[in-house]
């Protein structure tokens, strides 16, 4: 068995490796430029604060992190992505290994997430969704601990409440897990009664809130503003009563959707459905409450209030799903026989960056051909023509100047739309279109 359990491993590894590697250098060598949302959050890098616009600080630190160390190479930031990715695809394997018992089970249950649109296609574009996805799985597999040891540790409660704030920092959409583990832990303790409550529970919740001070001031500070962008996202104030009915199932109809590569590898792997629910089973009881009741929240929230569900928004839902159906269906599964699945997996993992290459080579008027590059040079040229300052300031959207504060070698920081006051405040400017550079 360890000899087994040595050969999975380096299964996983040679898998992670072959994941972090393909979704790292096809998208360098296919896209002239770098995504919406990775231009975005290194444009926030520039000029780091506890929170922005649209979204909390986390996503833009990690660029930021990563410029100030390769600069302005696109591939980096594909890395970074990947990084991202394969550590939470660690914690699962890690998590899976632990439920099972048996790590090839664990083994199978990441590889059925790879199959997940989430966890292929999407992950070259860095952004808040793939920043949640660590953050996702260490706090699923802290929380892990406390609900399965017979000990609860100071260290674990610390660490779920430091992870869960830095996923909240990511994006607010995180909260979901988390309401979803602390009901969990307050049906178990309050209801059941099957578990003591323990004070030391309490320190989650005060490393949690501790992390968070400084950008609950940020946001008093700034009018709320990420939460007014977030709710104006889901279109709640334009609801109407058939918005009730028709985004719920959008929503339900998308997932299925997306599920579909993943669903045909559970049937490679078992061929016949057959379980049945034990809700006294401790380990189903958590794999329940992390898979199935963060998105029953999210469907809830679309139900009573209206609200539109964007369906990146469940990036990081899925994460366990892969452990969640393993679990269900175990008994079905002849480990002697997985020809099927492993063929099945080899397509699906092959697949998804074959059409990345194939839409970013064909198609020419997509975000990530816009030249950047380009533009800044000329922007460097026209700007030396007039002036003899370093340019150290760029105004406008987060795309367009976005872009000249990572092209341009002096690294602009971002101070946000064009606006005649901070035209006043600078010595020297030069405005092109709707994007301004200048110097302090």
């Amino acid at each position: 068995m360890t000899v087994n359990n040595k050969n999975i491993n380096n299964v996983f590894y040679i898998f992670v490796t072959a994941h972090l590697i393909f979704w790292s250098l096809i998208p360098s060598i296919t896209n002239h430029n770098l995504p919406l949302d990775t231009i975005e959050a290194l444009a926030w890098g520039s000029n780091l604060d506890w929170g922005f616009n649209k979204h909390p600080p986390m996503s833009a630190f990690f660029p930021e992190v990563f410029y100030q160390i390769f600069g302005s190479q696109d591939w980096a930031y594909y890395l970074l992505s990947q990084i991202f990715v394969i550590i939470s695809f660690y914690y699962v394997f890690k998590f899976s290994s632990e439920i099972f018992n048996i790590k090839l089970l664990g083994l199978i249950s990441v590889l059925l997430i790879e199959a997940i649109y989430f966890y292929n296609f999407t992950t070259p574009e860095f952004n808040v969704n793939v920043c949640q996805l660590p953050f996702w799985s260490l706090t699923v597999y802290y929380s892990w601990k406390i609900y399965s040891g017979k000990e609860i540790k100071f260290l674990d409660c610390f660490l779920v409440g430091l992870f869960a704030a830095f996923g909240f920092l990511s994006k607010y959409l995180f909260i979901y897990l988390l309401v979803s583990i602390d009901l969990l832990f307050i049906y178990l303790i309050f209801f059941k009664k099957e578990k003591k409550f323990d004070f030391k529970y309490l320190i989650s919740i005060e490393v949690f809130l501790v992390v968070l001070v400084p950008h609950f001031i940020w946001l008093y500070n700034n009018d709320f503003i990420t939460i007014t962008y977030g709710l104006a996202r889901t279109g709640l104030e334009q609801s109407i009563l058939l918005d009730h009915i028709k985004f719920p199932l959008i929503f339900l109809l998308k997932q299925m959707g997306i599920l579909i590569p993943f669903f045909i590898l559970i049937w490679l792997l078992v061929k016949k459905i057959k379980f049945n629910f034990n809700f006294k089973d401790k380990k189903l009881l958590f794999l329940l409450a992390i898979n199935i009741l963060p998105i029953v929240l999210m469907f809830l929230t679309s139900l009573i209030t209206g609200s539109k569900i964007r369906t990146m928004w469940m990036t990081p839902f899925y994460l366990f799903f892969g452990t969640l159906f393993v679990y269900l269906f175990q008994a079905q599964i002849n480990l002697k026989k997985l020809k099927a699945f492993v063929i099945g997996f080899v397509f699906f993992f092959f697949l998804p960056p074959v059409l990345y290459a194939y839409v970013s080579i064909s198609k020419d008027d997509k975000r990530t051909d816009y030249p950047g590059k380009e533009i800044a040079v000329k922007t460097q040229y026209a700007w030396d023509q007039q002036f003899n300052s370093a340019i150290n300031v760029v105004l406008g959207d987060e795309w367009n100047a976005g872009n000249l504060s990572y092209h341009l070698k002096s690294r602009p920081v971002w101070e946000g739309f064009v606006e005649r006051e901070k035209l006043d405040q600078l010595k020297d400017y030069m405005c092109l279109d709707n994007v301004c550079v200048g110097s302090r």
